[in-house]
């Protein structure tokens, strides 16, 4: 089936809820992935962040061909053979005792606000018999900028308008604190609030990790009121920061975990990890999910996680060189306002929106794929079995697609005061 034929057919039947590229794609290995054309494309989103092994990984491959001959499905009433070893798998590398399997990282998200409402009124239940007010314990502190998916509880607790306005009103309870801002969280933590929820690096917000010590703040306060610490991983968790999970490079143990995008390997899977403390407040038909957790997505997962461990210290080195790239090629470009990130999850911000935009089209075009996050932020997401080569690749191509760009608009307007500008000024 053609392009056009596709197109045509979305247009027509399927909701509008996508900007798609103009490109068919129809097979991918490695690092790369070729459309309907037969045109090569150099693959550094993964799937915003799902083919962390890259495409058509041989391991994934053989253990879902295994599985799909076997058994695709069962209900949850059931024992299947993957979902327990999964879990120990999970809590091993985690540090937490305990799981649930969904089938997204919304799902994870909203399962994570339901846990730590319930573990609030087991712990301290309102009502007048306990003299405890009707509304304590139950306030969740979500971050300015966050992003946490597009289900209700999700959208309640993302920090961008954008994502919320057009479906208010939402679950209430919900304050928002300056993203690593101490005195804003200090002020507005308080014996009601049942959980402080954080990316450990936003992603959706432009690829902005949280701060060593707005993370251990977080920490002591849920740790000495009783609140949970309830960090969303599902961006770069699982291997993408050169760690299992984000929170271990901060030495700080949350109460809850959501985990997602990569964790089968392309196939649909959430999970929930938890401590005992916290899942003691569970019991049957408290949640629950149909296709949660079923063997083929587990067998895929199991798959993943062995080839992942096994790739911690690559994805680290190549994290190091390809920030110091960036941050070369920031030296070069005025348009370049900030280089971020941790392991294979890197960000260039631009000092515009357009510019952003025209970089990404341009890289596109010459088979690289990226992605514009926040407007102007270029966000990087490279599969973990990357090498030097493409990351060289890359930078070469951002920099002749920086430098084209930039001349563009100096012909057009006065260009913007970069950061290293107004830093100067500052100090002049």
């Amino acid at each position: 089936m053609s392009l056009a034929t596709v197109s045509r057919m979305e247009a027509k039947l399927l909701l509008p809820t996508y900007e798609r590229q103009p490109i068919l794609f129809v097979r991918g290995r490695g690092v790369y992935l070729w459309d309907s054309k037969g045109k090569r494309y150099l693959d550094f989103l993964s799937g915003i962040g799902v083919n962390a092994l890259g495409h058509n990984h041989p391991a994934i491959q053989a253990a879902i061909k295994r599985q799909a001959g076997r058994l695709i499905h069962i209900s949850n009433l059931f024992f299947h053979e993957y979902q327990a070893e999964l879990a120990r798998l999970l809590t091993e590398i985690s540090g937490l005792d305990r799981a649930f399997f969904c089938n997204s990282g919304t799902e994870a998200w909203e399962g994570a606000l339901k846990l730590a409402r319930a573990f609030a009124q087991m712990n301290h239940p309102p009502g007048a018999a306990s003299g405890v007010p009707s509304n304590a314990k139950t306030q969740i502190l979500a971050m300015d900028n966050s992003f946490h998916g597009r289900t209700f509880g999700a959208l309640a607790t993302t920090g961008q308008l954008k994502y919320r306005a057009p479906f208010t009103p939402l679950v209430p309870g919900v304050t928002f604190v300056k993203f690593n801002d101490l005195d804003d969280l200090q002020r507005k933590f308080d014996a009601n609030v049942c959980a402080v929820c954080i990316e450990t690096i936003q992603g959706e917000g432009g690829v902005c990790p949280v701060s060593a010590e707005f993370l251990g703040l977080a920490s002591r306060l849920t740790r000495q009121s009783g609140a949970l610490l309830v960090l969303d991983e599902i961006q770069c968790g699982l291997g993408r920061t050169g760690r299992h999970f984000g929170y271990q490079h901060y030495g700080v143990l949350p109460d809850i975990v959501t985990i997602a995008k990569p964790l089968a390997g392309g196939l649909p899977l959430g999970a929930i990890l938890t401590t005992e403390r916290v899942a003691t407040c569970m019991h049957p038909g408290l949640h629950g999910t149909t296709f949660g957790g079923g063997p083929l997505a587990c067998a895929a997962a199991i798959a993943f996680l062995r080839e992942e461990k096994k790739l911690l210290k690559h994805v680290g080195a190549m994290g190091e060189y390809f920030q110091a790239a960036l941050a070369a090629l920031d030296q070069k470009h005025k348009s370049i306002l900030d280089v971020r990130g941790v392991g294979l999850m890197q960000a260039l911000e631009l000092d515009s929106a357009d510019l952003a935009k025209a970089v990404a089209s341009q890289l596109l075009k010459e088979g690289i794929i990226i992605n514009r996050t926040h407007e102007t932020v270029l966000r990087f997401l490279p599969p973990y079995i990357i090498q030097k080569k493409h990351i060289d690749q890359l930078i070469e191509a951002l920099d002749a697609a920086l430098r084209k760009h930039e001349e563009i608009s100096q012909t057009k307007t006065k260009p913007a005061t970069t950061r290293r500008e107004k830093e100067a000024h500052a100090h002049a």
